[in-house]
């Protein structure tokens, strides 16, 4: 179980934050864990991988949906999502791009913002299990995040103070082991959430945002896909073995992305909580 999430023990948003950088500072002092200064050194997608991505997209979804996470939320609206798949999969593009951020459904910035602040608003935030530290209580490869502001290695990681930092209503945190738990994930909470308008939030490496962006875009969802650096999926076999929880390498969202994820966040509560 998870303790009460550090924020809601002050009085502001900036308090909060301070008391948060405050301690993980000490504990980088006294239990440094690795990786997490690590530079990006991977290029982007190759060549090779980017030909046909769309339809490695479709064959990775329908072969690999084991579960059945996907298929079951398709035939829920099969006609309906039929259809806005087919006209995702005309575009060039299933997204405009602002950075790290791949921006799904949205113009900018200021409209995802105008989206978050609807009283209907429900903010789905994900995190890719590939920058969880290495030292991740939870586990890497694995949906469950204590995020406990009292472990050392949750305090150094940016994950636990994002998921610190969002408010208890209205928001769901989600730890991404694979793209089928995250689709499956997403038609779980649209369907469950008639009155809701769900807008997502979700770290991922470029080849995985390219990939699945028309999946989204099926479902009717909108917002942010944000870039990650780092030991990144770059080919089609990563991917597969970051699939299979195979990622000996780290992943990361560099500071600057990191500072407008938590604006982002801090947008949400204040606007709903304060």
């Amino acid at each position: 179980m998870s303790k009460l999430k550090l924020w809601n023990e002050h009085a502001s948003w900036e308090q909060a934050e301070h008391a948060w950088d405050e301690k993980a500072k000490a504990c980088a002092t006294e239990h440094p864990i690795k990786g997490l200064k690590t530079l990006p050194d991977m290029p982007g997608i190759t060549p090779e991988t980017a030909k046909n991505l769309k339809w490695k997209s479709f064959k990775w979804m329908l072969t690999q949906d084991h579960l059945g996470e996907v298929r079951r939320g398709f035939f829920h609206h099969p006609w309906k999502y039929g259809w806005a798949y087919l006209k995702s999969l005309f575009k060039k593009k299933s997204f405009r791009r602002d950075g790290d951020f791949f921006l799904y459904g949205i113009k900018d910035i200021d409209h995802f913002k105008t989206l978050l602040e609807k009283p209907e608003a429900l903010f789905v935030v994900g995190f890719s299990y590939c920058h969880k530290p290495f030292e991740c209580p939870s586990g890497r490869f694995t949906e469950a995040c204590i995020h406990d502001p009292d472990h050392p290695v949750c305090r150094q990681c940016f994950i636990g103070k994002a998921v610190n930092a969002m408010p208890d209503e209205n928001a769901v945190p989600l730890f991404i082991p694979t793209v089928h738990y995250i689709g499956g994930k997403i038609f779980e909470i649209v369907h469950n959430n008639p009155g809701k308008k769900v807008i997502f939030l979700i770290t991922a490496c470029e080849m995985t945002l390219e990939m699945f962006g028309d999946w989204g875009n099926m479902v009717g969802i909108q917002g942010i896909g944000v870039r990650l650096d780092g030991r990144i999926c770059n080919t089609m076999k990563a991917f597969e073995l970051s699939e299979k929880g195979i990622k000996p390498g780290l992943t990361v969202v560099l500071e600057p992305t990191q500072k407008l994820i938590l604006d982002l966040i801090k947008h949400f509560r204040e606007k709903h909580y304060l």
